[in-house]
């Protein structure tokens, strides 16, 4: 395990070392935090978590990528959760679909004619409510494989997963978190030696790192602001190259960004943060 303090230097380290300082070959491009948010959104009329995020978002001019539950019975099935869903297309974010069932379904235990219904179900309920058929679609509990993958391409969906995450996805009941600085910084380690390696996608002179949240979450809602200035702070402390925007603005800007980070294929295996790697391997 290597001490906090010792972090930055190896951070600086392995930058020279894998862009080969005084070489030709220029350094990849900066950091810029691509924000998704998974579960959403959330029923509630009082004190309702996603329209707290969606305020946070609006006063620092930040768009996010949110990954909708359509049909869940306490969210995106409700009115409010459809309302909340055509407030966020509104207001400039990309939607995505996460799920068209009642609960969080895992796609992967899905047959494949129930998952491509589903798939179905999901792509009209979205264009009702924005008129638009979604692009990209993240799996509950990260959980994928050939089959899953191949309905997705079938019906025009590219899947997104993450590289940062907060984790704090309700888990038994758990939707809080001691560690959140701490998380990120190892989470972020792990991504800058991939970026300093030129492993990850670059778009309009940026290279998006994705960043995963969840919107039904009472608690990230509280400490949203906390959560994107642990980022920032975190990316000083590691050195790392930050874009002047640090966060997507623009809703074109980050589609290409989101698209460009997709996985491709099934033979290819991206590192999940966390327990959720080991899990599905």
């Amino acid at each position: 395990m290597i001490a906090p303090r010792l972090r930055p230097l190896l951070a600086a380290l392995t930058l020279v070392l894998c862009t080969g300082a005084g070489a030709a070959q220029a350094a990849p491009a900066p950091l810029r935090f691509l924000l998704t948010f998974d579960d959403g959104p959330a029923a509630a009329v009082n004190d309702n978590p996603t329209v707290h995020i969606l305020e946070v978002l609006a006063q620092r001019h930040i768009k996010a990528v949110f990954f909708t539950q359509t049909r869940a019975w306490n969210g995106g099935g409700t009115d409010m959760g459809r309302w909340l869903i055509r407030r966020e297309y509104i207001e400039g974010h990309v939607i995505g679909l996460h799920s068209a069932t009642p609960f969080h379904s895992n796609h992967r235990f899905m047959d494949r004619e129930h998952l491509d219904q589903t798939m179905q179900l999901g792509i009209d309920d979205l264009r009702a409510e924005t008129g638009a058929a979604p692009k990209l679609v993240r799996p509950p509990f990260w959980a994928y494989d050939a089959d899953t993958l191949a309905s997705y391409h079938a019906h025009g969906l590219r899947m997104l997963l993450t590289d940062l995450s907060a984790n704090d996805g309700k888990i038994y009941g758990v939707n809080f978190s001691w560690h959140k600085r701490s998380n990120m910084l190892n989470h972020l380690t792990e991504t800058r030696q991939r970026w300093a390696e030129g492993k990850m996608p670059e778009v309009d002179g940026f290279t998006p790192v994705v960043v995963t949240f969840h919107d039904v979450n009472t608690y990230t809602a509280r400490h949203i602001e906390e959560y994107l200035d642990i980022l920032l702070d975190v990316a000083r402390e590691l050195n790392v190259p930050l874009a002047d925007k640090p966060f997507y603005d623009n809703h074109d800007e980050l589609e290409r960004a989101a698209l460009a980070a997709t996985v491709s294929g099934a033979d290819s295996k991206p590192k999940l943060p966390g327990l959720w790697n080991w899990l599905w391997r």
